[in-house]
């Protein structure tokens, strides 16, 4: 009895034993699926705001909550043309409003019963990108499974569970951006693959079949390889650009093919796969055309050619391969006559269709290899290649990256081992080593390569597993030695010990919990809040009475010649491309540029310009529909007397960034080799350093006379409105072990730097130090090793108002040899900041003079007019007065008056004249002359640095960080 009892309790032991063998994988896929999105939902609170305002992490997210909303408001369409954006032309917007968008609309649609509230969409929209992220570990799981059985898929989805780097924090909470759904359907499209090759192994489909309708042998490839056609097309859906997998399955496909032959295996099976994929594909995405061209960021033409000419490369191949045969030819040189073959198919093409050659190799170079990233790529930090791969992939992967090295050497070397080699080990060989390109092209690539490192590392494991004798059932781990033990356990911390405390210098768990909103869209945030409630509609310019017909959520067709004709009454507002989808969504306002880098080139013209009569030029130019990047003869030529078109731009909008850190890549797009930056010395202790300082380039560009000097001496532009934070600009030292460290051009918040950010007392005193300190060039400390110098303190945000300006004329009638003109008249913007604004010209000889100004001393018009309610405002009236310069150097004032300015002689463009008297000497001095500067003698007490603050190696040791 006792014997019967053992027997039952040890089968019973057994068959849980076995029954958890075939299910244990379940709960861990469940419990890793549940920490990848709690882990990347942990600051969700940071976006979430009592006024319900939008708060999101990054700038692209802006502009897809844009689309979300569109979508929401036209369900279930998206956005055919985009008008709200790129002006004076607008533009398609491919890349925005795909599946990406209609998937997150569709979840609200059925949370909010079919007519979602805003909080409805943007809590769905908060959720959907962690919940994207946590669903990639099902198809990562069966792909590691495929390639090293279950616990080689366990290992895929733990590794893609604990890498903390570019895949997470681009899929936490707030990074409302496709990037999650490009991962999650280029993982779903490969398996798919894998899975349809494997039935087309198993089933061997050849032509003759296909002829004999024998649909019994050829269903299962037939339908897993149509399945793996649609999920290739979800993924173009998502993402335009995913064309590349077509590319990267091209080349699969051509040396699958090529192998097989060469092997003796016929080419028809894999050429099957490749046909009926490819070739759905191909219909789905005619479907998607939106826009005619072969543009990579666009549903065009592309998508669909690229993955009918792989269908039917598939196809000539495999025929190409029974013509060999009757050739009589060697197999061996049958992949050279393919190779052959492509070389000219490529040079046929490039003379027959050059565009579609150029946008295949152009997109070959700038994201498949690192060859060749294009001007548009080295100005985005995204963009740009690692600057130190080996270390980027550590800081990424930790030793998983290299880990997968080996595994996709396990796999090559497989055949050569006389162990089985399966069509879809190919796959994932070519598909791994172009994902290592990739993201050795462009930093944010990391992201794709999340997934080989995953799934590769299941077949390390799993081999290492079969090396060590280490596989088999549950029932065996009674038959584990120490050794093997041993060896696992130095596999786990090879591959998890760099992602795990206290190894890791951060986890994925503690990430999570460092996401945070935009700093530019908070910075920006008052800016464009400001616009869009003190500026007219788009459309009513003036009084037009047209903003009816620019509707934000409104539906525009794509317009024949790719230029949407705007009604009169209609502007655009210059800024630099990093801001424009900002000015969209928080503005409801149309930039000229944009994150799609339209118009790049433009706005980049207009901000370096070195005068004001050049900026204008460019300005009418654009309205003209020109990039602005000719010659002065030659925008003189295209602008001539006036300019016919009513598309203006009428407002500029600068931040600290882009007269600091973001300058330089200002300068790249239209004069990349202009020097903006020299040299100069700065007191630093009781030494002069030599720093990289700005020149007079950067001081007469556009974008720093504008935002630095408040349009000071300018005739046509005016500061309407600034935030009320306050940031320093100018050039920023950083004291090390090797000596200084310089960058000419450099921007703090004050918030960041501890201060209170907005106008108070703090803020002035902190002005007149670095005002001081930048007279006597000295520098301003930030820390012990940190330090400004060359700089200014100025609002976070500038807004400034292109108009015609009010003429002040006026005479004497006793000339004033060598004399000058000066106009002044003092303001305050909002927050109560004070400045002067001053404007001269020469006396002529016979005395007259005219001015030509652009700031009020009236707030007579408003929105309601058609134009601006400027939040800047005259404190008096302007001072007019005629000025010559003494032997002290002194301003000796002859005569002065007084005179308003109202607004509409700003706007039209009309004439005042003022009446000047002769000065008397007992009078108080009516202007301040421009050219004096503060006695600087205790000024010099103020900003002084203690020596032992601050490690100077040698004074010839200076370095630059341009």
């Amino acid at each position: 009895m006792s014997t019967d009892t053992e027997r039952v309790e040890e089968s019973s032991e057994t068959s849980f034993l076995e029954t958890w063998e075939d299910w244990y994988h379940i709960p861990i896929i469940g419990a890793v699926v549940l920490f990848m999105l709690l882990s990347r939902l942990r600051s969700y609170g940071r976006f979430v705001t009592e006024d319900g305002t939008p708060q999101l992490a990054a700038i692209d997210s802006w502009y897809h909550w844009r689309t979300v909303q569109w979508t929401a408001e036209n369900y279930p369409n998206t956005m055919p043309y985009e008008i709200w954006t790129s002006f004076p032309t607008g533009r398609y917007v491919g890349q925005f409003g795909t599946l990406f968008d209609q998937i997150i609309v569709t979840v609200a649609m059925i949370v909010g019963l079919g007519d979602p509230s805003t909080e409805t969409l943007y809590a769905v929209s908060l959720i959907a990108v962690p919940v994207m992220a946590a669903l990639v570990a099902i198809p990562v799981f069966f792909i590691g499974r495929r390639l090293g059985g279950t616990f080689g898929g366990i290992i895929s989805i733990l590794l893609l569970a604990l890498v903390p780097g570019t895949f997470f924090y681009r899929t936490t909470t707030g990074q409302l951006q496709h990037h999650v759904a490009e991962v999650l359907f280029m993982a779903t499209a490969v398996l798919a693959m894998m899975v349809a090759l494997r039935a087309a192994e198993r089933d061997k489909p050849i032509y003759e079949l296909v002829v004999d309708s024998d649909w019994d042998t050829l269903r299962k490839p037939t339908l897993y390889s149509v399945l793996a056609g649609i999920a290739l097309s979800l993924y173009i859906w998502t993402w335009p650009p995913g064309v590349v997998l077509i590319g990267i399955f091209a080349v699969f496909f051509t040396v699958q093919l090529c192998l097989d032959y060469v092997r003796g295996v016929s080419p028809d099976h894999v050429a099957f796969v490749g046909v009926i994929s490819l070739g759905v594909t191909a219909l789905v995405t005619t479907l998607l055309i939106e826009e005619p061209g072969t543009s990579v960021t666009s549903f065009g033409y592309l998508q669909p050619a690229t993955a009918a000419l792989v269908a039917a490369g598939c196809l000539f191949m495999a025929w190409f391969a029974r013509q060999w045969n009757s050739f009589g030819v060697d197999r061996r040189y049958y992949p050279v006559a393919i190779g052959g073959m492509i070389v000219v198919s490529f040079v046929a093409m490039a003379l027959v269709v050059p565009d579609l050659y150029r946008t295949l190799v152009g997109n070959l170079t700038s994201r498949l290899l690192p060859l060749d990233p294009g001007m548009g790529a080295a100005t985005i930090a995204e963009a740009r290649p690692p600057g130190n791969f080996p270390q980027h992939v550590f800081d990424e992967f930790g030793m998983a990256f290299y880990t997968m090295l080996v595994g996709l050497a396990f796999l090559v070397a497989r055949p050569f081992l006389g162990r089985e080699y399966r069509t879809e080990y190919t796959l994932v060989i070519v598909w791994s080593l172009f994902l290592i390109s990739m993201a050795a092209t462009q930093v944010r690539f990391a992201y794709y390569l999340v997934l080989a490192v995953a799934v590769v590392n299941a077949v390390f494991v799993a081999d290492l597993v079969r090396l060590f004798n280490l596989e088999g059932s549950v029932t065996r781990l009674r038959e584990v030695e120490t050794y093997q033990i041993i060896v696992l356990l130095m596999v786990v911390l090879l591959l998890f010990a760099p992602l795990l405390p206290p190894v890791a210098n951060v986890t994925a768990w503690e990430r999570g919990d460092h996401a945070y909103p935009s700093d530019d869209a908070m910075a920006w945030e008052e800016a464009n809040h400001w616009l869009q409630g003190n500026s007219p509609e788009p459309g009513d310019w003036a009084g037009a009475g047209y903003d009816d017909e620019l509707e934000y959520y409104g539906t525009y067709d794509y317009p024949e010649d790719g230029d949407y004709d705007y009604p009169e009454g209609s502007y655009g507002v210059m800024s630099w491309w990093d801001y424009g989808h900002l000015i969209t969504v928080q503005g409801e306002r149309i930039p000229h540029t944009n994150p799609f880098q339209s118009n790049a080139r433009s706005a980049s013209s207009f901000l370096v310009a070195q005068s004001e009569d050049r900026g204008e030029l460019i300005m009418d130019a654009i309205a003209e529909g020109e990039s602005g990047d000719q010659t002065d003869e030659e925008l003189e030529a295209i602008v001539g007397d006036g300019i016919d078109s009513h598309e203006e731009m009428r407002y500029v909008m600068i931040d600290h960034k882009m007269v600091g850190g973001k300058f330089g890549a200002i300068t790249q797009w239209s004069d990349p080799d202009g020097t903006y930056a020299g040299t100069g010395q700065y007191a630093i202790g009781n030494d002069d350093i030599e720093l990289q300082a700005p020149n007079q380039n950067y001081e007469e560009s556009m974008v720093a006379s504008l935002y630095l000097e408040d349009a000071n001496d300018l005739e046509h532009y005016r500061l309407v409105h600034e935030t009320d934070d306050y940031a320093a600009v100018g050039g920023f030292g950083t004291m090390t072990q090797r000596g200084i460290q310089s960058a000419p051009f450099e921007s703090v918040r004050l918030e960041q730097l501890g201060m209170e950010g907005s106008w108070s007392n703090e803020t002035q005193q902190y002005q007149m130090q670095v005002d001081q300190s930048r007279m006597l060039d000295q520098i301003v400390p930030v820390s012990q090793t940190q330090f400004f110098y060359d700089a200014h303190v100025t609002s976070s945000v500038k807004t400034f108002e292109r108009v015609e300006g009010a003429t002040i004329t006026g005479s004497v009638d006793e000339s004033v040899d060598d004399a000058t003109v000066y106009a002044q008249v003092d303001l305050e913007t909002d927050p109560g900041r004070t400045f002067t604004y001053t404007q001269e010209v020469e006396l002529a000889d016979d005395g007259s003079f005219e001015l030509t100004v652009p700031y009020a001393t009236n707030d007579e018009l408003g929105t309601e007019d058609g134009y601006t309610n400027s939040s800047v405002v005259a404190v008096d009236d302007y001072t007019v007065a005629i000025g010559t310069e003494g032997d002290d150097d002194e301003l000796e004032i002859h005569y002065s008056g007084e005179t308003d300015v109202p607004e509409t002689a700003v706007i039209d463009g009309e004439t005042v004249d003022v009446t000047l008297e002769e000065f008397e000497d007992d009078e108080d001095e009516p202007i301040e002359d421009p050219d004096e500067e503060p006695d600087g003698d205790e000024m010099a007490e103020e900003t002084e640095f203690d020596d032992e603050d601050v490690d100077i190696e040698d004074a010839d040791a200076n370095e630059t960080d341009e």
